[in-house]
């Protein structure tokens, strides 16, 4: 088996400026990776089965994005090829890491590589697309400003801080807060180079943060260190630092029934330097 890194993304900021008549939001946000993820390895088989051998509880194996995206890739070439898949999951699900788009990008990228479909980085992305929003930035992998619904994707070069994340003991579900009537999605479009000046917000911070109690104290207790935010519809929440030795620091306070983990901004993915 050969082994591919499936890293995580912050949302720097998120911003809902309307909603479409096929009940989809209209974003802005901006893509940030982080030298952090799940690790997925892939045997490239000459029958065309596609087996994931490490099932994730409570996720049907056909169901998973890192099946429906082999699959996908096969329909999409008409290969007869087919792989076994493991994967080392570190991301938790729900919590706005982006782990399951992530996986199904690096599945599409490994694959195409794997299976020699020979295919663009912008055709991969056209079929990541229908798995979810998020899988094209990840096959990009550059550090992105996105419109649309995530899927019109600028090139951007922020800052890249070491980072603080805390995984609070919860599941956000995208959907639930993506319906609900308390969300903010009249928010006036800003410019890259406002967001890059400091302004943006998450919209679905408060939102999340009145059904969630683990997010909002979660954030509480990560203030006191800089400007704790939530990324995408949570739950994970996240400083930035200066230096790792400070970020390793805050670690150390982190109480002891806690889960997170210390990350280096990157506007490059990882998964491009495979």
């Amino acid at each position: 088996m050969t082994s591919w890194t499936s890293p995580a993304k912050l949302n720097l900021f998120l911003h809902i400026t309307g909603r479409r008549s096929d009940g989809y939001h209209e974003l802005q946000t901006a893509f940030q990776f982080l030298d952090y993820g799940d690790t997925l390895s892939f045997e490239p088989t000459v029958t065309p089965n596609i087996e994931l051998l490490t099932p994730i509880e409570g996720v049907e194996h056909d169901n998973n994005l890192i099946v429906r995206a082999a699959k996908a890739l096969q329909h999409h070439t008409g290969t007869t090829q087919g792989a076994y898949i493991s994967l080392d999951k570190r991301l938790p699900m729900g919590g706005g890491l982006g782990g399951g788009s992530s996986n199904a990008a690096t599945t599409l990228v490994a694959l195409n590589q794997l299976w020699n479909c020979q295919l663009s980085n912008d055709e991969l992305a056209a079929i990541g697309l229908k798995l979810g929003a998020d899988v094209p930035v990840f096959i990009h992998g550059n550090a992105a400003w996105a419109e649309g619904v995530g899927e019109k994707l600028t090139p951007i070069s922020p800052p890249e801080p070491w980072y603080v994340v805390i995984v609070p003991a919860c599941h956000v579900s995208t959907s639930e807060i993506f319906s609900t009537t308390q969300l903010t999605r009249d928010c006036e479009p800003i410019t890259i180079s406002r967001f890059l000046s400091g302004e943006g917000r998450n919209v679905c911070e408060d939102v999340v943060k009145n059904h969630y109690p683990a997010v909002s104290e979660s954030l509480s207790w990560l203030s006191q260190y800089g400007k704790a935010r939530m990324t995408g519809t949570g739950a994970c929440v996240f400083v930035d630092v200066s230096n790792q030795q400070q970020a390793q620091k805050i670690m150390d306070d982190l109480p002891e029934s806690w889960q997170g983990f210390v990350a280096k901004g990157c506007n490059r993915s990882p998964l491009t330097n495979i």
